[in-house]
């Protein structure tokens, strides 16, 4: 009898533990977070990517299927649905070197092509500008189309801009891409401002009022201080690392983490390998130098005037210094230091899709890969409800709170005295 009960007793702590990690079934669990949580992913680059490659038949071609493309997309209609991908912030970036009325002209039609991606494809797509909408469309079973202004130079130092973007459905800007401009400095430009420029705090709030979110991906640390220390609102990195993984100015240092934490902010976690592997940050920077040294036109380079000599020579080079291999596992390694130090209340996923040419991490090569991170997080212990908030909960948080903000601007109607 006694054995009986100690056998008994053994086979129930047995039962209580845990099952091994190889015993789990990850997908399962995957699928089961991101039926009630949309997947939001912070930006894509898919809208400028069909503009520059397929100029005017983006907006009439079939985007069900661009795996077999001669150039290569990391997104379209098939492998968002295989991602299981709830919600998506579309890039609408142009390039911060146009005149800035350009920038403003090509902004609008990008916007107008994610409207229009839409409206061809209702039964997949539909656009939203709150948490609410996102979450109306999960609950659809579609995919919630937000839209991402990545420039501050896009707004051409005019307010009426910004709030033009905003009434069409724009939800985040990013205060600048890789110049400085002239009310705020740039993360991969020289510095002019110290940070932001009393018309940069100016814009930071009109970015409040409108419910709009600040966006501090690609602005120097400077900026980021600068523009937490405005804001009334959090604020969200739709597409950084972790700097301390990787040592690039794009990235975030451990002590603006900690400000994030105090703002309740979140950071979006890039998939670009210069920004996720330092040893591919340090390649690619020796790869440009070796460029420049072969062939600098009109003056320059060891092959200068002989562009077959110097391709054969970087080619040569190529060979010799191959490309370090970045993986799914280091871009889980930089979530995982977020949540360390900012807390897991304040990292979500920023992949930058279509927006970092051919060269992806390993196991993370297109949008139908989400699943494969979340569950590589789940092998490494992380819980259901912290991969929600990974994967959707927290920029949903974020978005709740820029709407209250908003509400808060609005003055309430003035009350009537009885006669």
């Amino acid at each position: 009898m006694r054995k009986a009960v100690r056998w008994l007793g053994a086979t129930l702590l047995f039962t209580a533990l845990p099952l091994p990690a190889a015993a789990q079934d990850y997908a399962a669990r995957v699928a089961r977070v991101l039926r009630t949580t949309p997947l939001i992913d912070g930006h894509n680059d898919w809208p400028e990517a069909l503009r520059e490659r397929e100029g005017e038949a983006r907006w009439t071609m079939d985007l069900n299927d661009l795996s077999r493309r001669p150039v290569r997309y990391n997104t379209d209609i098939a492998r968002l649905r295989k991602g299981m991908v709830g919600g998506q912030f579309w890039s609408v970036w142009v390039s911060s070197a146009l005149p800035g009325k350009e920038q403003v002209e090509q902004t609008l039609e990008q916007i107008d092509l994610v409207h229009a991606i839409a409206a061809r494809y209702p039964q997949t797509f539909v656009m939203a500008r709150t948490a609410a909408d996102v979450r109306r469309a999960h609950a659809s079973g579609r995919i919630a189309s937000l839209i991402g202004v990545e420039g501050g130079g896009q707004i051409d130092e005019n307010l009426s801009v910004l709030r033009s973007y905003a009434a069409l459905g724009a939800g985040y800007l990013t205060l600048t891409h890789s110049r400085t401009i002239s009310w705020a400095d740039s993360a991969t430009d020289n510095p002019e401002h110290k940070g932001l420029t009393d018309f940069g705090r100016k814009v930071v709030l009109e970015l409040n009022r409108l419910g709009m979110l600040v966006d501090l991906s690609h602005v120097s640390e400077a900026t980021m201080r600068d523009a937490l220390a405005v804001t009334k609102a959090p604020v969200i990195y739709s597409h950084s690392s972790a700097r301390a993984i990787d040592d690039h100015p794009r990235n975030v240092s451990d002590a603006v983490l900690k400000l994030i934490r105090g703002n309740n902010g979140v950071v979006m976690v890039n998939y670009a390998p210069a920004y996720v592997s330092d040893a591919y940050r340090r390649w690619s920077a020796d790869s440009a130098a070796e460029k420049t040294r072969l062939n600098s036109p009109p003056f320059d380079g060891l092959d200068i005037g002989q562009p077959e000599k110097a391709a054969a020579d970087y080619a040569a080079w190529l060979k010799a210094n191959p490309a370090p291999v970045v993986t799914l596992s280091q871009v889980a390694d930089h979530i995982e230091h977020v949540a360390r130090v900012a807390g897991v209340d304040h990292v979500g996923l920023g992949s930058d899709f279509d927006g970092v040419g051919e060269t992806l991490p390993a196991g993370l090569t297109d949008v139908a890969t989400y699943p494969a991170l979340l569950a590589e997080l789940m092998r490494r212990g992380w819980s259901d409800t912290d991969i929600a908030k990974l994967a959707g909960n927290n920029v949903l948080r974020v978005m709740e709170a820029a709407e209250r903000v908003k509400a808060s601007y609005v003055a309430p109607a003035p009350s009537r005295r009885p006669k």
